[in-house]
């Protein structure tokens, strides 16, 4: 089996880092990260939590074997926090070159003589390098096992999806007929990377078998939709796909999304997950994905879903749409709404868009619900346009950012209300303390599978 290496970073840490090993002196830097570790059967991801830059002089010194390197009581500093925050230590330094980048035979004699030792420091977690060209990234990852790994691609995540590699790459593949006409607007690499990325959408109802089907059509290779609930006849005006026949045989949702999508355009991967994203073997399944869409309506699967971004430093985005009447009936307000939630920025914690009263409540039993007089509402209003409009724009918000159609943005809320005919768009806000999105050290951002995600049975 052949591992597969990503590393993910932000945008803010990576000019951090970037800065500081290019200052325009031609010269040599270093640093170490500091990361999370994800692993799903033959793909590794690094996700970088912190960068620890070291000090010219005292921290990165003349090399006794090399030119540079970094000071002992650096290393012992960093690999020890690695060792008890169960993160991956990662030395990195740079070269002088461009578009393609590798380790010297010096760099690589030194990992011989200095890894297997860090590696017993840490006590079962990887450890390795990086050594960075000015637009390229190459890794040597030595897993707990004896296996190497290289580096597949950085990823640095923020108001652009930007990608790194070790050396320039061509997509070499054919592109469909079916794609040609979008194939003008992006190009074939363009098109490349929608067909091997994966994208998990989090409720099929009315506006997440919206979006799947877009994503579906605009050549989304993988996508992994996830619902817990079976067709009923109230949502045949809304759910794409959906036919009186799926409600009479109780079909779940996501097996209506997977047919649709099939006989919409049969050549995405389609993975159908009947199951609660509050259930932690659900979670496990979309730690993996490319980019994610929050469909669904309970405020646990906004509760996941937010902790997901941050951790596991996966971009997405939480949708809704909803109408409200006065006490006489009027119709006051029917508005779409549109929330990007990056790793570090626009959380849902952060802005209040999570409330623990009602997480409590959804985490009654129903018979428990029912003798507290809980669920007694009358179901929301749900109409099939205001669903389109918040679908239509997340998703083409999301081909514009995952293939750098469009100058990096301030990140905002996008909120569409259709009585005032009016359109708003809000900053979200961010606390620096916040345990979700912060860089404090109880935070959950960027640690992987070193802690359980706040699951029901997590």
């Amino acid at each position: 089996m052949t591992l597969r290496c990503q590393l993910r970073i932000t945008d803010a840490d990576y000019d951090v880092l970037h800065r500081h090993l290019f200052p325009g002196d031609g010269d040599e830097h270093g640093a170490v990260l500091k990361a999370g570790l994800c692993r799903n059967g033959d793909s590794v991801r690094l996700l970088v939590r912190e960068v620890a830059l070291a000090t010219e002089g005292s921290d990165y010194v003349p090399g006794t074997l090399g030119y540079r390197a970094l000071h002992p009581s650096f290393i012992h500093r960093h690999i020890t926090a690695c060792r008890d925050e169960r993160l991956v230590y990662l030395a990195v330094h740079n070269h002088d070159t461009d578009l393609s980048v590798r380790f010297s035979h010096i760099d690589l004699a030194s990992h011989q003589r200095g890894y297997p030792a860090l590696r017993d420091i840490v006590r079962g977690m990887p450890v390795g390098a990086l050594v960075l060209g000015h637009r390229s990234m190459q890794a040597d990852l030595w897993m707990p096992d004896g296996t190497r790994l290289a580096l597949d691609e950085a990823v640095v995540i923020g108001s652009d999806f930007t990608r790194i590699y070790p050396k320039p790459r061509n997509s070499g593949r054919k592109i469909a007929e079916s794609f040609s006409r979008q194939v003008q607007m992006f190009g074939s690499a363009g098109q490349a990377l929608l067909t091997n990325c994966t994208v998990g959408v989090i409720g099929v109802g009315g506006i997440g078998s919206l979006v799947a089907e877009y994503l579906a059509r605009l050549g989304v290779g993988n996508l992994i939709v996830v619902d817990p609930d079976e067709i009923e006849e109230t949502n045949l005006s809304r759910v794409v796909g959906a036919t009186a026949v799926d409600v009479q045989q109780k079909r779940s949702k996501v097996a209506i999304a997977s047919r649709h999508l099939d006989e919409a355009c049969p050549r995405p991967h389609v993975e159908a997950i009947k199951g609660d994203i509050a259930q932690a073997a659900v979670a496990a399944q979309l730690r993996f994905c490319d980019y994610l869409v929050l469909a669904a309506d309970s405020m646990r699967a906004r509760l996941v879903f937010n902790a997901m971004v941050h951790q596991y430093l996966i971009p997405g985005v939480q949708l809704g749409a909803k109408v409200s009447s006065s006490t006489e009936g009027h119709l006051v307000d029917a508005f779409s709404v549109n929330r990007a939630v990056r790793p570090g920025e626009g959380c849902l914690w952060c802005n209040g868009l999570i409330d623990p009263t009602r997480i409590a409540i959804e985490s009654k039993t129903e018979e428990q619900r029912k003798a507290e007089a809980y669920g007694t509402e009358e179901a929301n209003p749900s109409v099939i346009t205001l669903n389109a409009i918040a679908a239509a724009h997340a998703t083409n918000d999301f081909l514009f950012y995952f293939l750098g159609l469009r100058n990096g943005s301030e990140l905002r809320y996008e909120h569409y209300h259709f009585v005032q005919q009016s359109a708003k768009r809000v900053i979200p806000r961010r606390d620096a303390d916040c345990r979700e999105c912060g860089r404090d050290r109880s935070s959950r951002f960027g640690k992987g599978d070193a802690i359980p995600l706040p699951c029901i049975n997590g």
